[in-house]
């Protein structure tokens, strides 16, 4: 079994910031607010959440290979 990756780190699509975050185990996360440009960031259509779109690690529901928050 591989080891779940705690940290991702997200890129805003509308100012190309990247911000490195510990992502939650026990929920997704469906918004993430830029640091810099302050853009509400949500996830892309089919993603069930901002890690799984916008960051460098998929989320640890996803990593486990199970379906997200019931999805």
């Amino acid at each position: 079994m591989n080891k779940i990756v705690q940290e991702s780190t997200i890129r805003c699509p509308s100012c190309g910031h990247e911000n490195c975050e510990v992502m939650p185990e026990d929920f997704c996360q469906w918004f993430y607010e830029c640091h810099s440009c302050g853009t509400l960031i949500k996830p892309k259509a089919g993603d069930c959440c901002v890690y799984c779109s916008y960051g460098t690690v998929k989320c640890p529901p996803i990593q486990a290979g199970s379906s997200c928050c019931g999805q």
